[in-house]
């Protein structure tokens, strides 16, 4: 009897233990098989939003530090407009429908994931900053006006890349696995070229969801 109850702790402990592995197993084989709809119901959205929408803001407002022109041509007007232009981003392309019809499409850009890609372009240092400057001195300090036009232009940039990228770039084969906490673990690799980490979160005892990507 003894045998037998110490035989389930062992069984018990494997699986509470081994449970992210398997769910990061079930992950790669819906990407692989372009199962959106199995990666799209293992994020929670309500976490994964505001640390992307987090993430680009941040990475802004450091850009904007390496450009004290510019940043005084815009002034808070500049730094509220492209906040306002990333929060709409995020909130249009970390749904479950796009994030369905991404990883069903492996990457083929919509308008959705376009914007994001411009928000993520602007907030890494990505745009044509002489082309800013010159648009906000025309524009009377319309930064608004600046801004939809330089998203435009970054739109059609990023999509044309993020076609590339996905017919081009490579995923990893054997992404990196490992556990941060007790009840939280990381996947590490590439996709598409670029490198990316997915953070889980223990939901429940043995199920977890996708609570964070963190940016190139």
């Amino acid at each position: 009897m003894k045998k037998l109850i110490v035989l389930l702790i062992v069984i018990a402990v494997a699986v509470y233990g081994g449970s992210p592995y398997y769910s990061a197993y079930q992950l790669k084989n819906a990407y692989d098989a372009k199962d959106g709809a199995a990666i799209a119901a293992a994020i929670d959205y309500e976490q994964l939003r505001p640390s992307i929408q987090t993430q680009l803001t941040d990475q802004f407002a450091n850009t904007m530090t390496h450009y004290p022109l510019v940043a005084e041509l815009g002034g808070a007007p500049l730094t509220e407009a492209a906040n306002g232009f990333i929060t709409q981003a995020v909130a249009g392309a970390i749904t479950p429908q796009n994030i369905e019809k991404l990883i069903n499409t492996q990457g083929q850009a919509n308008s959705a994931t376009k914007e994001l890609a411009a928000a993520w372009a602007i907030a890494s240092n990505q745009v044509d900053l002489k082309n800013l400057i010159q648009n906000l001195i025309i524009q009377r300090g319309d930064v608004n006006a600046v801004v939809q036009n330089q998203m435009q232009q970054i739109m059609k940039k990023q999509a044309a890349e993020l076609e590339q990228q996905a017919a081009q770039g490579s995923d990893s084969d054997k992404p990196t696995l490992s556990y941060c906490g007790i009840n939280c673990f990381t996947i590490s690799g590439q996709v598409k070229g670029y490198p990316l980490t997915v953070e889980m979160q223990r939901d429940g005892l043995i199920d977890w969801k996708i609570v964070d990507i963190v940016l190139p």
